[in-house]
């Protein structure tokens, strides 16, 4: 399972596929110990966490997304995502949260995807504004957005 986009291979992070992360010295973050935690409890936990952002034209692993757990009753999973800092404005993030999200409503178990950020990070607030995600509430320090499912999706 991977999606693809023009610039982009996005891939579930699993013991197999975070070797090639670690042969780049990409630096993970808790999030990514933790998912792979689950997988070895819960391994249908696969797509429903964290994912590799691969760059295409030399295979680097520039940064992960991916959801904080499976859709709820109410079809909603949450996404978040991060990137290496020499890869910020250039489009990346924009590009792969577009991609997982398509790939999001084209299964048959979400209908919205929510997410949040901080009033400060105004790179992911355009990356949020960009691909069309609504701001449903502003909290303390933070912006809570969704975007849901259109019926030619």
């Amino acid at each position: 399972m991977k999606v693809e986009t023009d610039r982009l291979i996005v891939i579930p992070c699993s013991e197999e596929t975070i070797k090639m992360a670690i042969q780049q010295n990409y630096e993970m973050g808790p999030h990514i110990r933790n998912h792979l935690q689950q997988l070895q409890d819960d391994p249908s936990l696969l797509l429903w966490g964290v994912w590799l952002v691969v760059r295409k034209e030399d295979q680097a692993v520039i940064g992960d997304i991916g959801f904080k757990g499976r859709p709820d009753e109410e079809r909603i999973v949450e996404t978040g995502y991060g990137f290496l800092e020499e890869h910020w404005n250039k489009g990346y993030a924009t590009e792969a949260v577009e991609g997982l999200v398509q790939w999001a409503f084209q299964t048959s178990n979400v209908d919205k995807v929510i997410a949040e950020t901080a009033f400060d990070n105004y790179g992911s607030l355009r990356v949020l504004e960009k691909l069309n995600f609504k701001k449903v509430k502003e909290q303390e320090s933070m912006i809570y957005w969704e975007i849901k499912k259109s019926n030619d999706s």
